[in-house]
Protein backbone atom coordinates (compact mmCIF):
# COMPACT_ATOMS: atom_id res chain seq x y z
CA UNK A 1 0.00 0.00 0.00
CA UNK A 2 1.30 3.79 -0.25
CA UNK A 3 0.08 6.98 1.03
CA UNK A 4 1.33 9.72 -1.38
CA UNK A 5 4.03 7.42 -2.50
CA UNK A 6 5.05 6.41 0.98
CA UNK A 7 4.99 2.39 0.61
CA UNK A 8 4.03 -0.21 2.91
CA UNK A 9 3.78 -3.84 3.36
CA UNK A 10 0.63 -4.13 5.54
CA UNK A 11 0.04 -7.70 7.38
CA UNK A 12 -2.67 -9.51 8.84
CA UNK A 13 -1.55 -10.65 12.64
CA UNK A 14 -5.22 -10.93 13.71
CA UNK A 15 -6.06 -13.98 11.03
CA UNK A 16 -2.33 -15.29 11.45
CA UNK A 17 0.43 -16.20 14.09
CA UNK A 18 3.30 -14.39 13.06
CA UNK A 19 6.56 -12.90 14.39
CA UNK A 20 9.30 -11.72 12.41
CA UNK A 21 12.86 -11.30 13.08
CA UNK A 22 15.09 -7.92 12.32
CA UNK A 23 16.65 -9.33 9.07
CA UNK A 24 13.00 -10.65 8.32
CA UNK A 25 11.51 -7.12 8.01
CA UNK A 26 15.12 -5.77 5.98
CA UNK A 27 14.59 -8.56 3.61
CA UNK A 28 10.70 -7.87 2.86
CA UNK A 29 11.78 -4.15 3.30
CA UNK A 30 14.66 -4.38 0.37
CA UNK A 31 13.27 -2.89 -3.03
CA UNK A 32 15.84 -5.65 -5.05
CA UNK A 33 15.61 -9.29 -3.21
CA UNK A 34 12.11 -8.80 -1.19
CA UNK A 35 9.20 -6.69 -1.57
CA UNK A 36 10.04 -3.09 -1.17
CA UNK A 37 8.77 -0.73 0.93
CA UNK A 38 9.50 2.59 3.89
CA UNK A 39 7.81 1.06 6.26
CA UNK A 40 6.02 -2.64 7.27
CA UNK A 41 2.72 -2.39 9.41
CA UNK A 42 1.27 -5.07 11.52
CA UNK A 43 -2.79 -5.14 12.15
CA UNK A 44 -3.22 -6.75 15.55
CA UNK A 45 -5.81 -7.36 18.40
CA UNK A 46 -5.56 -4.44 20.80
CA UNK A 47 -4.19 -4.38 24.68
CA UNK A 48 -6.38 -1.62 25.49
CA UNK A 49 -10.05 -1.80 25.46
CA UNK A 50 -9.77 1.76 24.59
CA UNK A 51 -8.94 0.46 20.91
CA UNK A 52 -10.61 -1.69 17.73
CA UNK A 53 -6.53 -2.75 17.13
CA UNK A 54 -3.19 -2.15 17.64
CA UNK A 55 -1.03 -0.73 15.12
CA UNK A 56 3.03 -1.19 14.78
CA UNK A 57 5.33 0.28 12.45
CA UNK A 58 8.66 -0.71 11.77
CA UNK A 59 11.46 0.91 9.79
CA UNK A 60 12.94 -0.44 6.41
CA UNK A 61 16.05 -0.53 8.87
CA UNK A 62 14.18 -3.40 11.25
CA UNK A 63 13.67 -0.88 14.03
CA UNK A 64 10.19 -0.76 15.17
CA UNK A 65 8.50 3.30 16.03
CA UNK A 66 6.16 4.87 17.78
CA UNK A 67 3.86 6.36 15.02
CA UNK A 68 3.42 6.93 11.00
CA UNK A 69 0.54 8.84 9.77
CA UNK A 70 0.78 7.85 5.89
CA UNK A 71 0.57 4.24 7.35
CA UNK A 72 -2.23 4.91 9.46
CA UNK A 73 -4.86 5.78 6.58
CA UNK A 74 -2.92 2.51 5.04
CA UNK A 75 -4.35 0.90 7.79
CA UNK A 76 -7.78 2.40 8.26
CA UNK A 77 -8.22 1.05 4.40
CA UNK A 78 -6.54 -2.24 5.21
CA UNK A 79 -8.88 -3.26 7.99
CA UNK A 80 -12.11 -2.51 5.88
CA UNK A 81 -10.70 -4.29 2.63
CA UNK A 82 -9.69 -7.22 4.73
CA UNK A 83 -13.09 -7.22 6.29
CA UNK A 84 -11.65 -7.04 10.01
CA UNK A 85 -14.25 -4.07 10.70
CA UNK A 86 -17.23 -2.30 8.40
CA UNK A 87 -16.65 0.77 10.83
CA UNK A 88 -15.80 3.89 9.40
CA UNK A 89 -14.60 5.42 12.63
CA UNK A 90 -11.80 3.16 14.07
CA UNK A 91 -9.73 3.88 17.47
CA UNK A 92 -6.65 2.13 16.82
CA UNK A 93 -3.48 2.07 19.48
CA UNK A 94 -0.15 2.81 18.76
CA UNK A 95 3.28 2.78 21.02
CA UNK A 96 2.77 6.38 20.78
CA UNK A 97 -0.72 6.64 21.76
CA UNK A 98 -4.35 5.94 21.21
CA UNK A 99 -5.47 7.43 17.46
CA UNK A 100 -8.77 7.68 15.67
CA UNK A 101 -9.42 7.25 12.38
CA UNK A 102 -12.12 7.95 10.37
CA UNK A 103 -12.74 6.97 6.54
CA UNK A 104 -14.73 9.28 4.22
CA UNK A 105 -14.58 8.00 0.84
CA UNK A 106 -11.43 7.67 -0.68
CA UNK A 107 -10.01 9.85 2.13
CA UNK A 108 -9.15 9.04 5.38
CA UNK A 109 -8.83 11.35 8.44
CA UNK A 110 -6.09 10.85 11.66
CA UNK A 111 -6.77 12.51 14.44
CA UNK A 112 -3.27 12.99 15.83
CA UNK A 113 -3.94 14.18 19.45
CA UNK A 114 -2.18 17.13 20.49
CA UNK A 115 1.47 18.03 19.04
CA UNK A 116 3.97 17.67 22.01
CA UNK A 117 6.52 20.45 22.12
CA UNK A 118 7.99 19.30 25.58
CA UNK A 119 12.04 18.03 24.43
CA UNK A 120 12.45 15.57 26.87
CA UNK A 121 9.37 13.59 25.44
CA UNK A 122 10.86 13.42 22.11
CA UNK A 123 13.74 13.02 23.81
CA UNK A 124 15.56 16.03 22.49
CA UNK A 125 18.57 17.21 25.09
CA UNK A 126 18.23 20.66 26.19
CA UNK A 127 17.55 22.62 29.15
CA UNK A 128 14.60 24.13 28.43
CA UNK A 129 11.54 24.48 26.20
CA UNK A 130 11.66 26.88 23.23
CA UNK A 131 9.85 28.11 20.25
CA UNK A 132 13.38 27.72 18.37
CA UNK A 133 16.71 25.60 19.03
CA UNK A 134 20.20 26.36 17.54
CA UNK A 135 21.39 23.04 16.24
CA UNK A 136 25.59 22.64 15.59
CA UNK A 137 25.38 19.95 12.34
CA UNK A 138 28.44 19.21 10.46
CA UNK A 139 30.18 22.90 11.61
CA UNK A 140 27.34 25.15 10.60
CA UNK A 141 24.49 26.58 13.05
CA UNK A 142 20.91 26.01 12.31
CA UNK A 143 17.50 27.03 13.96
CA UNK A 144 14.90 24.59 13.92
CA UNK A 145 11.70 23.71 15.68
CA UNK A 146 11.19 20.09 17.60
CA UNK A 147 8.02 18.41 18.16
CA UNK A 148 6.46 15.05 19.15
CA UNK A 149 3.80 13.56 17.20
CA UNK A 150 4.31 10.55 18.51
CA UNK A 151 7.39 10.00 16.84
CA UNK A 152 9.98 12.97 17.12
CA UNK A 153 10.50 15.22 14.81
CA UNK A 154 13.24 18.23 13.65
CA UNK A 155 11.77 20.96 11.04
CA UNK A 156 13.92 23.02 10.23
CA UNK A 157 12.66 26.17 7.90
CA UNK A 158 14.53 26.64 3.99
CA UNK A 159 13.92 29.29 1.26
CA UNK A 160 13.85 27.05 -1.37
CA UNK A 161 13.06 22.67 -0.26
CA UNK A 162 14.97 21.82 -3.86
CA UNK A 163 17.86 23.09 -3.07
CA UNK A 164 18.41 21.18 0.20
CA UNK A 165 21.25 18.98 0.58
CA UNK A 166 18.62 16.22 2.48
CA UNK A 167 21.11 13.23 2.27
CA UNK A 168 24.03 15.10 3.74
CA UNK A 169 22.01 17.45 6.14
CA UNK A 170 18.73 14.93 7.17
CA UNK A 171 21.08 12.44 8.30
CA UNK A 172 23.44 14.52 10.34
CA UNK A 173 19.87 15.33 12.27
CA UNK A 174 19.02 12.25 12.48
CA UNK A 175 22.25 11.06 14.07
CA UNK A 176 22.58 14.22 16.38
CA UNK A 177 23.64 13.62 19.47
CA UNK A 178 21.04 15.70 20.90
CA UNK A 179 18.72 13.29 19.79
CA UNK A 180 19.28 9.94 21.94
CA UNK A 181 16.52 7.94 20.44
CA UNK A 182 17.72 9.82 16.87
CA UNK A 183 15.06 11.93 14.75
CA UNK A 184 12.78 12.46 11.51
CA UNK A 185 14.10 15.63 10.13
CA UNK A 186 11.71 17.81 7.89
CA UNK A 187 12.70 20.52 5.72
CA UNK A 188 9.61 23.12 5.27
CA UNK A 189 9.22 26.04 3.34
CA UNK A 190 6.33 28.65 3.59
CA UNK A 191 4.44 29.12 0.51
CA UNK A 192 1.93 31.35 2.19
CA UNK A 193 0.14 30.96 5.51
CA UNK A 194 -2.00 27.77 4.25
CA UNK A 195 0.18 26.36 2.12
CA UNK A 196 3.83 25.00 2.40
CA UNK A 197 6.36 22.43 0.27
CA UNK A 198 7.81 20.18 3.05
CA UNK A 199 10.88 16.87 2.08
CA UNK A 200 11.19 14.72 5.36
CA UNK A 201 14.72 12.72 5.89
CA UNK A 202 12.57 10.00 8.25
CA UNK A 203 14.63 7.95 11.05
CA UNK A 204 15.55 4.49 9.50
CA UNK A 205 14.59 5.24 6.07
CA UNK A 206 15.75 8.25 4.30
CA UNK A 207 13.88 10.55 2.24
CA UNK A 208 10.32 9.70 1.55
CA UNK A 209 7.64 10.78 -1.16
CA UNK A 210 5.99 11.80 1.87
CA UNK A 211 5.86 11.68 5.38
CA UNK A 212 2.49 12.20 7.47
CA UNK A 213 3.61 12.63 11.09
CA UNK A 214 6.34 14.92 9.58
CA UNK A 215 3.74 17.40 7.43
CA UNK A 216 1.67 17.22 11.14
CA UNK A 217 5.03 18.59 12.65
CA UNK A 218 5.83 20.95 10.03
CA UNK A 219 2.53 22.88 10.35
CA UNK A 220 2.72 22.22 14.34
CA UNK A 221 6.07 24.51 14.59
CA UNK A 222 5.06 26.84 11.98
CA UNK A 223 1.83 27.47 13.78
CA UNK A 224 3.75 27.94 17.25
CA UNK A 225 5.57 30.34 15.69
CA UNK A 226 3.04 32.15 14.39
CA UNK A 227 3.71 31.73 10.30
CA UNK A 228 0.86 29.52 8.92
CA UNK A 229 -3.16 29.25 9.52
CA UNK A 230 -4.90 26.89 11.40
CA UNK A 231 -5.58 25.18 8.13
CA UNK A 232 -2.80 24.29 5.69
CA UNK A 233 -2.14 22.32 2.78
CA UNK A 234 1.36 20.58 3.04
CA UNK A 235 2.66 20.23 -0.55
CA UNK A 236 5.02 17.03 -0.26
CA UNK A 237 6.83 15.35 -3.22
CA UNK A 238 4.53 12.36 -3.29
CA UNK A 239 0.99 14.77 -3.74
CA UNK A 240 -0.88 16.84 -0.90
CA UNK A 241 -1.83 16.20 2.41
CA UNK A 242 -4.96 18.52 4.34
CA UNK A 243 -3.64 19.88 7.83
CA UNK A 244 -5.82 21.65 10.75
CA UNK A 245 -4.75 22.40 14.25
CA UNK A 246 -6.38 25.32 16.28
CA UNK A 247 -3.84 25.37 18.47
CA UNK A 248 -2.49 24.36 21.72
CA UNK A 249 -5.23 22.46 24.14
CA UNK A 250 -6.76 20.93 20.52
CA UNK A 251 -5.92 17.36 18.67
CA UNK A 252 -4.49 18.20 14.61
CA UNK A 253 -6.05 16.38 12.35
CA UNK A 254 -4.32 14.87 9.13
CA UNK A 255 -6.01 14.06 5.92
CA UNK A 256 -5.01 12.30 2.71
CA UNK A 257 -5.62 9.56 0.48
CA UNK A 258 -4.13 5.86 1.11
CA UNK A 259 -4.11 3.39 -1.60
CA UNK A 260 -3.18 -0.51 -2.14
CA UNK A 261 -1.12 -1.50 -4.83
CA UNK A 262 -1.61 -5.15 -4.83
CA UNK A 263 -2.28 -8.09 -2.38
CA UNK A 264 -0.15 -11.23 -1.85
CA UNK A 265 1.34 -14.12 0.08
CA UNK A 266 5.33 -14.75 0.74
CA UNK A 267 7.19 -17.50 2.61
CA UNK A 268 9.34 -16.12 5.51
CA UNK A 269 12.79 -18.36 6.24
CA UNK A 270 12.83 -18.92 9.73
Amino acid sequence: MHGLGNDFVVIDAISQSISLTTVQIQEMANRHFGIGCDQLLLVEKPTSAQAEFRYRIFNADGGEVEQCGNGARCFALFVRQQGLTTNKLIAVETAGGLIELKVEGELVTVDMGEPDFQPQNLPFLVENPAESYNLMVNGAEYAIGAVSMGNPHAVMQVDDFDSVDIETLGKAIESHERFPNRVNAGFMQIINRREIRLRVFERGVGETQACGTGACAAVAVGRMSGLLDEAVTAHLTGGDLSIQWSGEGQDLLMTGPATTVFVGKININN
